[in-house]
């Protein structure tokens, strides 16, 4: 072996190339370490706190909203009723709504979860006063004989809206405290039944039974997601059929409604009870596949009644054709779709309540639109819904605002769980 092998300085310069090696190892599993972490961080930060697609869905039915409710009402002051309105006054207030309705989602969605729960019954039990209050003489507002509003100024408040909000977030809060009680009939489905009862008379007083039918399907859809016994459930689901239909029978006003749905056609129902079923119909029918163009509409030159509220529909399937009525209703999907998928996560996550509130507004706007829908096209008796996030209305606009702003709250505060953080 040769002696230089073991030198000082031969030493020296293999301990230093070691620890330079060693140095070099570290700092590359350092670096190999932080990239991973941060490959992690990155991965986390992928995951959006709120629900994109579900935003985009909510601001496109707005937006449609906005161009046809310009659309359909600006040829209103042609009419002897309008005549001192201005062709801007339904954009300019539908403006104003929107605004208003995106204010108070804002606020909304600053709002815990766990406060929805603690105050519903307050929330509820107001709302039934307002309910009252707009019975009352001088307090309410009558509009073509029905009285379902509170002047505030700015805008007239509709009170039927705020108790489908009041109502969702009632039977949610009651589902979960009565779970155990939910195959029982006395302290499981009595109580709610007197609860949305008394709703109902109040609705039918004004009348509103549009918003009862929305309000009792509401309540009752959260109960059956809930767990409420099947025979309980079945025999309530009666109930309702023979209510309903005692009603009819005795309300000339219905019964004549439900005569010119079967047969819109005949000669008396087509100058009467089934003028605006005849109309949308033909509404429709002109639109075929691609429609006649933006602002082609026909129908709404004062033919279709409220053709910028409950007969949006119509003017949409004339202007925009099969096309842009199946881009509506895959938007409504999309948003029920989302509602119950966040409300099968919030479930999986413990939180029953915001579960079930979840599939509530799922409920609230997939069957109004589904009604509303169902009536323009003359599947189901003429009724006075609007269509959500589209029609004219301050009051219906500001409660989908809210409603929607309780969804992504909820969508939040799983996604806050789904990180490890607390709310």
């Amino acid at each position: 072996m040769n002696l230089k092998d073991k030198s000082p300085q031969n030493n020296s310069m293999d301990i230093n190339r070691f620890w330079n090696f060693s140095r070099g190892s570290i700092h590359t599993f350092r670096s190999g370490l932080r990239d991973a972490v941060s490959g992690v961080e990155r991965t986390r930060s992928r995951m959006m706190e709120y629900d994109q697609l579900l935003v985009w869905a909510v601001l496109s039915l707005a937006l449609i909203g906005l161009v046809m409710v310009y659309s359909a009402s600006i040829t209103l002051v042609d009419s002897p009723k309008y005549i001192n309105y201005s062709s801007n006054y339904f954009l300019v207030r539908h403006l104003i709504s929107l605004s208003i309705a995106v204010f108070v989602g804002f606020w909304t969605f600053k709002i815990p979860t766990r406060v929805w729960d603690q105050y519903s019954a307050v929330i509820f039990g107001f709302t039934v006063l307002l309910l009252i209050a707009v019975l009352i003489p001088g307090l309410g507002k009558g509009v073509n004989g029905a009285r379902r509003w509170i002047p505030l100024g700015l805008m007239n408040f509709q009170p039927s809206e705020l108790m489908k909000f009041a109502v969702l977030i009632f039977a949610a809060s009651y589902t979960v405290q009565r779970q155990e009680y939910l195959h029982s009939f006395v302290k499981g489905l009595v109580p709610m039944g007197v609860a949305v009862m008394i709703v109902g008379l109040l609705l039918l007083w004004e009348p509103d039974m549009g918003a009862f039918v929305v309000v009792a399907l509401i309540a009752f859809g959260i109960l059956f997601l809930g767990g409420i016994n099947a025979k309980l459930f079945g025999g309530l689901i009666g109930v309702g059929i023979l209510s309903a239909a005692t009603i009819i029978a005795f309300s000339p006003f219905r019964k004549g409604r439900i005569m010119a749905f079967l047969d819109p056609w005949q000669v008396d129902n087509a100058a009467n009870k089934g003028y605006q079923l005849t109309h949308s119909l033909m509404a429709f029918g002109r639109g075929e596949w691609f429609g006649t163009g933006l602002g082609g509409s026909v129908e709404k030159l004062n033919y279709l009644p409220e053709a910028h509220t409950d007969f949006i529909l119509a003017v949409i399937g004339e202007e925009l054709g099969f096309v842009g009525v199946v881009a509506i209703i895959f938007l409504f999907y999309w948003i029920v779709r989302r509602s119950f998928l966040i409300g099968r996560t919030s479930l999986q996550l413990d939180r029953s309540f915001a579960g079930l509130a979840a599939k509530g507004v799922g409920i609230w706007i997939g069957w109004q639109a589904f009604i509303n829908m169902g009536v323009n096209l003359g599947l189901l008796p003429t009724k006075g819904l609007t269509l959500p996030l589209i029609s004219y209305g301050g009051s219906g606009i500001l409660m989908n605002a809210v409603a929607i702003a309780l969804l992504l709250k909820i969508d939040y505060e799983n996604r806050v769980l789904m990180r490890g953080g607390k709310l």
